[in-house]
């Protein structure tokens, strides 16, 4: 009986394979679209790993991998004692924990706050206005920044001397106490439009009979977003704190790196990435930035994989 039984789950379990098959064959024309993209992570993520190998050897350029010394985790144990680590990761820490802070709602509230205008034209002048500092590179949004904090003629001193808040104008890019909150406010300003699309696209997607069923039960607009609109696009706000909390350790490079320029904000603005661009190609340590990188890489799949764990248990996860 158990043997005729084991038959009959081999021949179902081979039936599914064979439908698999059968189906992936029959699509080939939208596997065929597919095999592009494929071929380009193959290509530019899976193949440059090898490069990994770098942090286990004192890697010379002109000898290459096979003849370069393997010295183990010597790079890893360099950079856990080197005196910067404790500052690059607490830097690392902070300012990725205050983009999800504040930088993660804030496209969440704009996409709220635009589906509650009922007027199209406003709607879409407020749309159009914050989307368009994300398609501006970080050279010319840090220009715009050095511009509007700028000790001489800057918009912001001008502003706050005319309030008369302060006699003498603030050199804001080369004092520590403020870089974080400069950092933070142009991500902000740079990404909330462009950040916001999704939701305001799974927001569209929501039944209006919903809106419609709550009004006639009397519930107030605030309810509605509440009881309504925030659970319909809940998935897709867990799928996107996955992604964020895995990214927690890219903290950023290219606004760090160039607001950061100054040295007296060093202490502030050091962060993992700019620290293993400077210790890898500007200081040729080629083994020790690889180690670092990698340190960062295992450590993002580690919080990636957790964060899903805990998001599987609401029912929404990215695997």
């Amino acid at each position: 009986m158990s043997s005729q039984l084991e038959k009959n789950v081999i021949q179902v379990q081979k039936r599914k394979s064979d439908s698999k098959l059968l189906r992936f064959f029959g699509q080939w024309q939208v596997q065929l679209m597919i095999f592009p993209g494929l071929l380009f992570i193959f290509v530019f993520n899976y193949i440059p790993m090898y490069g990994v190998l770098m942090s286990f050897q004192d890697y010379n350029i002109f000898k290459g991998f096979l003849a370069s010394e393997w010295v183990g985790l010597k790079h890893f144990d360099a950079f856990f004692h080197s005196r910067e680590f404790t500052k690059v990761i607490r830097n690392t820490l902070v300012i990725s924990g205050l983009k999800l802070l504040i930088c993660f709602p804030a496209p969440i509230i704009l996409a709220l706050m635009l589906n509650e205008v009922n007027k199209m034209y406003f709607k879409r002048i407020v749309q159009t206005i914050s989307y368009l500092p994300h398609f501006l590179s970080w050279v010319i949004v840090v220009g715009f920044v050095n511009s509007i904090l700028s000790v001489d003629n800057g918009s912001l001193n001008i502003f706050l001397q005319s309030l008369g808040l302060i006699n003498q104008p603030i050199n804001f890019l080369s004092q520590a106490e403020y870089f974080w909150t400069i950092i933070i406010g142009t991500n902000l300003w740079k990404e909330i439009g462009f950040s916001s699309i999704v939701y305001i696209a799974a927001i569209a997607g929501i039944n209006p009979n919903l809106y419609e069923a709550a009004a006639i039960d009397g519930a107030s607009r605030l309810k509605q977003i509440f009881l309504i609109t925030i659970p319909s696009i809940m998935p897709v706000i867990v799928i996107f704190m996955i992604l964020n909390i895995g990214n927690l350790l890219n903290a950023g490079f290219e606004d760090l790196l160039l607001l950061g320029s100054h040295p007296i904000l060093r202490d502030v603005a050091e962060v993992i990435d700019t620290y293993s661009y400077k210790v890898g190609l500007m200081s040729q340590r080629y083994s020790y930035a690889t180690a670092v990188g990698l340190f960062k890489a295992v450590i993002s799949v580690a919080l990636l994989t957790l964060a899903n764990a805990l998001a599987r248990r609401s029912g929404n996860s990215l695997w």
